[in-house]
This record gives C-alpha cells, sequence and structure tokens, in this order.
C-alpha cells in the first residue's frame, strides 16, 4: 500500500512555480498577483484563506485578503467583486464559500469574471471543462488528476466510481476522468444518496474518488483488493483523547480500507494541500494569459 503523499507533491508542484516566476521576475514581468474575499469569521474558512496567503508568500506571489463583516450585504459583495474584476492588478480572486444566508452563493459565483475565476466555478468554466476546452479547472479535482499523473496511476480503461454528486468536486471528477487526457479515459459511474446497491457498485470499483461529505462513510468491506482511494472528505470529529477534542477523519474508513487498497490519500495531508497548489496554478495561468 502506497500513501498518496499530497503534501509532498503539492510542495513540488510550489517550487516549480516559484522557479517560473523568479523566471518572470527575471524578464521584468509583473508577478501573479492572487485575492481572497472573506466573509464572515468562520473558522475553517479562515484558516483555509490564510494557508493561500501564505502558500503566495513562499512562491513570490502578490497577495490581497479582502476581509468583510458577516453582515455585509449582498450589494456590497458584488460591488467589490466588480472592483476586483476591473481592476488591471488583480490577476485572480476568489470568494471564499460559504458565505452567511443573506448572500446568494449562485449570483456571487456568476458575478465573477470567468478570466479571473481561478477556482473554476463559473458556468463558463465549467462549460469549457465540458467541452475539453482550454480553462482554469476547479481546483479540488485538479488536484486529484495531478496526484493520478504524478504517481502515474493507470486509469485508462478503468472502472471509476465518484461518490458524491456536488458541483465542486464529483460532477467535474466524473468529466475529466471520462475524457482522453493522461489521467482519464476511465469508465465513470457517479453514486449518491439514492443510489441502489452501493456496496455492489464500490466492490467493483478499481478506483474510488470519496467525496460524500459522510465521515468514514467508505468502509473494507465496500471495496476489493488493490483499490486506489481518493478520499475528498475531511470532518472534525470529537475525540477526548486529542488536546484539542477531535480529531480530523475523511469520508473513507481508513485503518480498514487501507489494508486492501493499492494506493489511498490520507486525511489530513492528501487532497487538501493539493487544492491549494492548483489553485496557484490556475491564478499563473490567468497572469500568463493576461501578459498575452
Amino acid at each position: 500500500m502506497t500513501i498518496l503523499d499530497g503534501k509532498k507533491v503539492s510542495n513540488d508542484i510550489k517550487d516549480e512555480i516559484a522557479d517560473h516566476v523568479q523566471a518572470m521576475v527575471a524578464k521584468g514581468e509583473k508577478v501573479p498577483h492572487l485575492a481572497a474575499i472573506l466573509v464572515g469569521s468562520d473558522g475553517a474558512s479562515m484558516t483555509y484563506v490564510n494557508a493561500k496567503v501564505k502558500a503566495c508568500q513562499r512562491i513570490g506571489f502578490n497577495s490581497t485578503l479582502i476581509e468583510l463583516p458577516d453582515y455585509t450585504s449582498e450589494e456590497e459583495l458584488l460591488e467589490k467583486i466588480n472592483e476586483l474584476n476591473t481592476s488591471k492588478d488583480i490577476d485572480g480572486f476568489i470568494v471564499q464559500l460559504p458565505l452567511p444566508d443573506q448572500i446568494d452563493e449562485q449570483k456571487v459565483l456568476m458575478a465573477i469574471d470567468p478570466d479571473k475565476d481561478v477556482d473554476g466555478f463559473h458556468p463558463t468554466n465549467v462549460g469549457r471543462m465540458a467541452l475539453d476546452l482550454p480553462t482554469f479547472l476547479p481546483a479540488t479535482p485538479y488536484g486529484i488528476m495531478e496526484l493520478l499523473e504524478r504517481y502515474q496511476i493507470e486509469t485508462s480503461g478503468k472502472n471509476v466510481v465518484v461518490l458524491g454528486r456536488s458541483h465542486i468536486v464529483g460532477r467535474p471528477m466524473s468529466i475529466l476522468m471520462s475524457q482522453k487526457r493522461k489521467a482519464g479515459d476511465a469508465t465513470v459511474t457517479v453514486v449518491h444518496s439514492r443510489s441502489k446497491n452501493l456496496e455492489e457498485i464500490t466492490k467493483a470499483a478499481d478506483i474510488i474518488v470519496a467525496a460524500i461529505g459522510i465521515s468514514e462513510f467508505l468502509t473494507g468491506d465496500m471495496v476489493k483488493e488493490d483499490v486506489v482511494i481518493i478520499d475528498v472528505g475531511i470532518t472534525r470529529v470529537p475525540d477526548a483523547t486529542k488536546k484539542n477534542g477531535y480529531r480530523l477523519a475523511g469520508d473513507v474508513h481508513f485503518e480498514s480500507v487501507s489494508q486492501k487498497a493499492s494506493y489511498i490519500t490520507p486525511v489530513p495531508g492528501g487532497v487538501g494541500p493539493m487544492t491549494i497548489a492548483m489553485l496557484l496554478k490556475n491564478t499563473l495561468l490567468a497572469r500568463e494569459r493576461h501578459i498575452k
């Protein structure tokens, strides 16, 4: 069993981007500039956004963090988005989700300029992805594809099961893995809360992408020998033995599934670090497009 070390691979990618940025500086070019809008004080969101800012500092990007109070109106947020859309200094930006109840997330995502949508959530970019056209890929699926490629995991003709049908992970993964690409050419099945004979489907899978949002949902008796496991989930599970009172768990029961898996991502340290690395890669792509 091999651990798919997202932390190591993400650091490799950051080093590659940092080298690219140094070459840009040597040519006198403007370095990429990533902005993030954070509305409110959700703990997980703050941690994630701060990690993005630190990653920008490490590789030589410029970064801007815009923090807005949780009572910010939808109109105020849309005005801020418009400022970033029209700013020549900002190459790409994200609006950290989730947003407070008074703000329509879909309206916000639609307001972002597709050419600066480095999260890859705008319908224009999702449509381009579905048509296999050059675009910003959603960061988490992009990171998973990169992990599969860098570990040279064979996907062509393989039976892939995606647990979950979210717009952020499940559906994009099903599209990408069925396309003609390096980590593609697979036969993909998407399962969800209404799927019947779930265990029968997962037991036939060569590769499983677990993004169902239920901690330790996938167990060892639901998979076959030598399966490849990509665990996208991350949940705080109460644990009295831990100093902070909880432990982090994925959508996969690691102890039982790892006994059968040929490759498996850990939680934390698997998919999570890859998401940030691919966000940076999208921002570099945005800067290069703007130069052209």
